[in-house]
């Protein structure tokens, strides 16, 4: 089971919390962590793994079927990344039901800040489509994250999320 773990404010439109969730995620990203963000006048879902920092940007269209929707999310971000279909269908096996519960990790909602500050600079301003989120998310993907740390703590989210799934999963990689 993985846990969609959003803010105050995205909680109001997604399906009650779960009373008990899990205290360690099976599958090698972690829980997603989650908010709505306006960028340019418009509304988008900005994601979050817990533990890669790699970013998914969807449009925030039916926001309650989020936590339903969120595997198939996941699934499409990671067919950008260098890792095989195995690999992907793995994960996504691994989050199995998504429950909702609130964030935990006060690192993870100020990254949640940090790159919705960001986003306007990675988007048009002169109107952006849903493929420019791809971009965004690519150009998210390669910011350093604790770069104010010794280099050896600092998160590069792609190669971060690329490791994790290739230790998490190394028998997927090698089939094909």
């Amino acid at each position: 089971m993985t846990v969609l773990r959003a803010t105050l404010k995205l909680l109001e439109s997604l399906p009650e919390c779960s009373a008990t969730l899990p205290d360690f995620p099976i599958n090698a990203l972690g829980d997603w962590y989650a908010n709505r963000v306006v960028v340019h006048r418009r509304p988008v879902i900005l994601l979050v793994s817990s533990t890669s920092q790699l970013a998914i940007l969807a449009p925030a269209r039916d926001v309650k079927t989020l936590p339903a929707r969120l595997p198939q999310l996941v699934a499409e971000r990671l067919r950008r990344l260098p890792v095989s279909e195995n690999i992907i269908t793995a994960e996504v096996e691994a989050m199995g039901q998504v429950q909702v519960g609130k964030t935990i990790d006060r690192s993870l909602r100020r990254r949640l800040v940090e790159f919705a500050i960001a986003l306007p600079y990675y988007l048009p301003p002169a109107g952006w489509q849903d493929s420019d989120l791809r971009t965004a998310e690519d150009k998210l993907a390669e910011t350093p994250c604790n770069s104010a740390r010794p280099d050896r703590e600092v998160v590069w989210p792609e190669r971060t999320a690329v490791r994790l799934l290739l230790g998490t999963w190394p028998a997927q990689s090698t089939r094909h």
